[in-house]
């Protein structure tokens, strides 16, 4: 069995339910939000898109001093899991993984249009993929699905943190990507931290409120 085939069908086809969360929960514990030991040269973004039954999937190679873009990748498949909110890795996840084995530059880091930490259950998209892979990886969104924060100034580069609903932990970072615009919010997945997350994703933003990788991802996912 190919890697890829093996870790979909452990970790991302629950038979029901129950299953799902029993994944969800046992991930979580493996979770390592630690500060960022390897040296990151090449980073992946990836997005996928819904339509008909189907889901596309887009992945692409970056070099993170040049910017330059190394590779594309996309695929359609099947939707193998109903959306049910909170479980959003095992309708996604499947076909992250399978683009992760098919790309020839093997990236040093992960960036998912996604939740990571900052979610009811602590382990979001980019925290499953990322542990899964076991690569450091982050989750960019433009909406905040758990936790409490204020908002940071208006100016771009400025930042407040989400905390836990209960434990009040620092859980993801809101970060302005331009002025007088929307936030990102933003949550390590696995093997990196807060400030982590920051240094990676400040010299990936341009003109525009996403980063240009997760931009470049979604237009390759796109049906």
């Amino acid at each position: 069995m190919k890697r890829s085939s093996y870790l979909i069908k452990n970790y991302f086809s629950p038979k029901n339910l129950e299953e799902a969360l029993k994944i969800q929960e046992k991930l979580r514990r493996k979770l390592k939000i630690k500060p960022l030991k390897r040296k990151i040269e090449k980073i992946a973004g990836f997005d996928a898109s819904f339509k008909e039954g189907l889901i596309k999937g887009g992945a692409v190679v970056i070099d993170f001093k040049s910017k330059k873009v190394l590779e594309e990748r996309s695929l359609i498949r099947k939707i193998g899991f109903p959306y049910i909110p909170g479980l959003f890795a095992f309708r996604e996840g499947p076909i992250i993984i399978e683009l992760f084995y098919s790309l020839k530059n093997k990236p040093d880091l992960l960036i998912l249009d996604a939740q990571g930490i900052a979610h009811p259950k602590g382990v979001g998209l980019a925290s499953q993929a990322g542990l899964v892979l076991n690569t450091p990886s982050l989750g960019v969104s433009k909406t905040n699905l758990y936790g409490y924060y204020k908002q940071p100034p208006l100016r771009k580069g400025s930042f407040s943190f989400i905390y836990h609903l209960q434990t009040k932990e620092k859980i993801g970072i809101v970060l302005r990507t331009k002025d007088n615009t929307k936030p990102l919010f933003i949550s390590p997945g696995n093997l990196l931290t807060l400030r982590d997350c920051l240094n990676i994703l400040l010299p990936l933003l341009g003109r525009f409120r996403m980063p240009e990788i997760l931009r470049i991802a979604h237009r390759i996912s796109a049906f």
